[in-house]
């Protein structure tokens, strides 16, 4: 004898006249509803004189026992008859859209299952197709984001990503650091050109732009002029100071590469070998170094003057960096130590200082409040994670959506 339990349907204004079970093993739940009247689709008023039934609809809902569920009702019409033609009008509920194909319930448990999952995953877990899964992420995301969803947008962040390996294809990505510490991102943009990134910032309602405080970005001027065309004066525009680090710590590798390929014709391989291991430890910090890999870098830099240089520089500016320093101590250290740099002849630095001189106010502005671009590289991080997954992820639209869905995880369905 079957064994039978009763569970509640959670859904208001209807009621339950007939569970069945398909040939497919699917539960079938007839419902009707217990809401009386509607709103006229001409006039708005209310109307409760009944006009029979529409045509029967069947709603994709949430599974149970891992069976598909679909709610199957026939709505309420209702007929107007202060309205000219007296127009009849199908009863709305709030459950469901119009066209859809299923409940609002069922597709906030697809877009759940699609957290940090692939479209064909969800659709074969599901046993529906990926253009049903895919329809259901553009109507919840749209084409792109909702201003009326934020009340300020204290700092923003600014960065490119790759959308083809190996070409430059580049999206830039605009995202914004919430007060409360979550990410969003704001919008996937077709190129890395100023006036796009300028006709975005204008695009964002004026009473949110005079929320921005900070924009957080790379030396690049297209990101940094189109900001502060936009958002003027008031706004604190920083040069993540990673960036910054990626061009100095880039001469130490440099100088790397042309001293060990002089040392290998120099030294015997005995010798040589001994250096193993010296590209790692150049390149970690010092106090994170185990004593092998301190051994190797001491070694590759007694027999390499120019390279300790170089090194010994690198690491005096990291530590300016990290020290607690007011914007104004922060840009005499910084020019001290160019003029050091300058002293020591120390070779490769030529580029760097002439960025450092023409870019020094952004760049200091890291000593105000400390902040860099980090949410934004992790956000990026997110995104090749999210292509990796997808096999690739070309089109915008497509990447924005599911960006936006990643970031909010499961919290934006609690």
């Amino acid at each position: 004898m079957a064994e039978y339990i009763r569970i509640p349907l959670d859904i208001e204004g209807v009621k339950v006249d007939q569970v069945e079970v398909a040939k497919e093993g699917e539960f079938h739940i007839h419902v009707s509803s217990t809401v009386d009247g509607t709103a006229c689709h001409c006039c708005g008023r209310d109307t409760r004189d009944g006009y029979g039934f529409g045509r029967e609809i069947k709603l994709r809902h949430l599974p149970i026992l891992d069976r598909p569920t679909y709610l199957v009702m026939r709505p309420r019409r209702y007929i107007c008859r202060q309205c000219p033609g007296k127009p009849v009008t199908t009863q709305r509920l709030s459950w469901y859209e119009q066209r859809h194909a299923a409940t609002l319930a069922y597709e906030a448990h697809i877009l759940k299952s699609l957290v940090n999952s692939t479209l064909y995953d969800v659709g074969q877990k599901e046993r529906i197709g990926t253009d049903e899964v895919e329809d259901i992420v553009a109507r919840q995301f749209g084409q792109g984001i909702d201003w009326k969803t934020f009340n300020a947008l204290p700092t923003l962040g600014i960065d490119e990503v790759a959308l083809k390996k190996g070409h430059r294809d580049f999206a830039t990505i605009i995202t914004v650091r919430m007060e409360e510490g979550k990410n969003r991102v704001l919008g996937v943009l077709e190129n890395r050109e100023k006036a796009t990134v300028k006709e975005f910032f204008m695009s964002i309602p004026k009473h949110l732009r005079d929320t921005v405080k900070e924009v957080c970005s790379d030396l690049y001027e297209g990101y940094t002029e189109a900001a502060k065309e936009v958002f003027g004066e008031t706004v604190t525009i920083i040069a993540d100071r990673f960036h910054v680090a990626k061009l100095y710590r880039g001469v130490v590798d440099t100088t790397r590469k042309t001293e060990l390929r002089r040392l290998k014709k120099e030294l015997s391989d005995e010798d040589y070998g001994k250096l193993k291991g010296a590209l790692w430890a150049v390149r970690k910090p010092p106090e994170d170094l185990n004593e092998k890999e301190r051994a190797s870098l001491n070694l590759l830099l007694v027999h390499s003057p120019v390279l300790l240089s170089v090194y010994l520089l690198a690491g005096g500016l990291t530590g300016i960096f990290d020290g607690t320093h007011s914007k104004t101590e922060a840009e005499e250290l910084i020019r001290a130590w160019m003029r050091l740099v300058g002293e020591v002849a120390a070779p490769g630095f030529e580029r760097f200082l002439k960025t450092l001189d023409e870019k020094m106010d952004i760049i200091t502005n890291y000593f105000i409040r400390r902040h860099n671009s980090g949410f934004v590289e992790g956000i990026n991080h997110k995104i090749r994670v999210l292509m990796g997954r997808c096999y690739g992820l070309f089109n915008r639209v497509h990447l924005f959506q599911r960006l936006s869905l990643d970031l909010g995880e499961y919290a934006q369905f609690a």
